[in-house]
């Protein structure tokens, strides 16, 4: 379908890629990973022919039509919605163009009769004639109501933009399917159609998401990009972890016997044929995973950093009391009659569907906003840490990594140097790098030493918004299972479908007019009839 051959991609003298040579075939869908800076996005531009390798070249089976969701949300702004999604499909946009154009003239020729008789028949080889019904519905499913259809792009905001750039790539069932982190400002009911969709799609599709639930729901391989090469794995996202965990602890078992070692395979190979996602293509799937040879996954050059939450003391009973809690921003409502009271364990998650309420909840609650009325209590024993979404003004200095750790030390050992760059590179930043100034770092590397500050700081309750928008897989996967292993308090909020599931207990759902608070996992509170029956009251009370 799509086959890459001695692909070689350098900057300077930086080698991203050396001579890879891969093919995507048809009913697959390919999880693109690798550390920040491996060349993801870039293996992407490449493919879809936005950007030339060094050498090599790409080659796409004649006949086969490619789309890529694109990354510019205001590329198409002067058109409407609808126009935009046929445009996902180029070839029959064009003939419907050139027939529009042809009927729009005023002295219409013989000429141009028998050109539209010849555009008409490719037209309708195409099913053009149910073209607009079919994108129509495209982005009815993706949450874009018919009355927004011919509205034109400028018109929507953010999130309806990338819904319908999103249908656009969809349209007209693509041989190859390409997308860079698709589920982007998304909310979860989008991204849950999505995954269904991709998940029986029958051709092609080629990803990079940091979203390890969403790469678990629709992939059957992982591409692996690691020393300057891409390697296919059968399997999903959460498969290949953990089975190239298992090679690296086989290879370090030196006096384990052979038999020992392939015994532990097959039990590994049949927990995961058994909980194969439940796709049509699981069947597949699982016949792949079974034919699978531990000595196929390479140890991996990946870091993982060392995220360990400790508490200075032990919160007492009384967390958190909220009492008719209320919020606006330009008149507008995000929450009110919020009356909640955390207890002692609970892992919390915070959500809405407008995430500037669960953003301003957070801040009232860390005396960083004013509630429009209402007010709160922290139980007397306990100390809070706080993750902001937004957390540029940590950044606004030129203090080196040790210098700006050194300022949330609680001791004169935590204030020594050796101390401090230890406590780095737990996080990642070793030798030089604990020397850079906090005004140059990356959106991840900011998140990497909030991180820092927030293990130094060792509180008893963590509050935490949108934490992993900025990290990348092996970060998220290590800041979860932290998270998972804490014994305080957590209050969150994550559009990580896995971190939400793994990680609370409790979900509190923030409306305008009131609030919805069970004991649950996400996805038991997701799936409860009880809870839309609730939510649609609560919003119904405030038209």
């Amino acid at each position: 379908m799509l086959s890459v051959s001695n692909l070689s991609v350098q900057f300077g003298k930086r080698v991203l890629f050396d001579e890879v040579n891969t093919t995507f075939t048809s009913g697959n869908c390919y999880g693109i990973i690798g550390a920040n800076g491996a060349g993801k996005s870039t293996f992407l531009k490449i493919i879809s022919g936005q950007m030339e390798p060094t050498s090599g070249h790409v080659s796409l089976e004649p006949g086969k039509r490619m789309s890529v969701l694109e990354q510019d949300h205001s590329a198409y702004d002067d058109f409407p919605v609808l126009e935009t999604v046929l445009m996902g499909n180029q070839p029959l946009y064009k003939i419907k163009k050139e027939m529009d154009d042809i009927y729009a003239k005023e002295d219409f020729s013989e000429a141009d009769g028998e050109r539209v008789g010849v555009l008409q028949v490719d037209f309708e080889e195409m099913d053009g004639w149910n073209a607009e019904s079919n994108a129509a519905s495209l982005l009815s499913n993706l949450g874009i109501e018919p009355e927004l259809h011919y509205n034109h792009i400028k018109d929507l905001d953010g999130t309806q933009k990338v819904r319908v750039l999103l249908a656009k790539a969809l349209f007209g069932n693509p041989d190859v399917l390409i997308m860079d982190e698709p589920t982007n400002d998304l909310d979860y009911e989008t991204i849950s159609w999505l995954e269904n969709f991709l998940a029986n799609y029958d051709n092609c599709v080629i990803v990079v998401s940091h979203d390890r639930h969403f790469l678990d729901e629709v992939c059957t391989h992982i591409s692996d990009i690691d020393f300057g090469k891409i390697t296919h794995y059968s399997g999903n996202y959460t498969f290949w972890y953990e089975s190239s965990q298992l090679a690296a602890r086989q290879r370090a078992q030196q006096n384990k016997k052979a038999e020992e070692k392939k015994k532990e395979l097959q039990q590994f190979i049949e927990r995961f044929s058994a909980n194969v996602a439940k796709s049509k293509q699981a069947t597949s799937r699982k016949k792949m995973i079974e034919k699978l040879d531990i000595e196929n996954i390479k140890p991996s050059s990946r870091r993982y950093p060392a995220i360990i939450f400790e508490r200075e003391r032990e919160a007492g009973n009384q967390i958190l009391n909220v009492n008719n809690l209320s919020a606006e921003i330009d008149g507008e409502t995000l929450f009110s009659k919020i009356n909640i009271n955390l207890a002692k364990g609970d892992k919390t998650f915070i959500y809405s569907r407008d995430s500037r309420a669960t953003t301003a909840f957070y801040e009232i609650i860390n005396g960083k906003q004013a509630q429009k009325s209402g007010d709160f209590e922290w139980g007397i024993t306990t100390s809070q840490s706080y993750l902001p979404n937004d957390n540029s003004e940590f950044f606004d200095n030129k203090l080196t990594l040790v210098d700006w750790l050194r300022q949330w030390a609680k001791t004169d050992e935590e204030r020594e140097e050796v101390y401090i760059r230890g406590f780095l590179g737990k996080m990642l930043f070793r030798g030089d790098e604990a020397l850079k100034t906090a005004d140059v770092l990356s959106g991840g590397e900011k998140v990497r030493c909030m991180l820092s500050r927030m293990m130094m700081i060792r509180a008893n309750v963590l509050i935490i918004d949108e934490p992993t928008n900025h990290l990348d897989l092996e970060s998220i996967t290590a800041f979860n299972n932290a998270l998972t292993n804490y014994k305080g308090n957590v209050i969150f909020t994550t559009h990580d479908h896995q971190f939400a599931q793994t990680v609370a207990n409790r979900v509190i759902e923030l409306t305008p007019n009131g609030v919805i608070d069970k004991y649950a996992t996400f996805e038991e509170y997701m799936s409860d009839p009880t809870v839309k029956t609730q939510r649609e009251k609560l919003m119904a009370e405030t038209a």
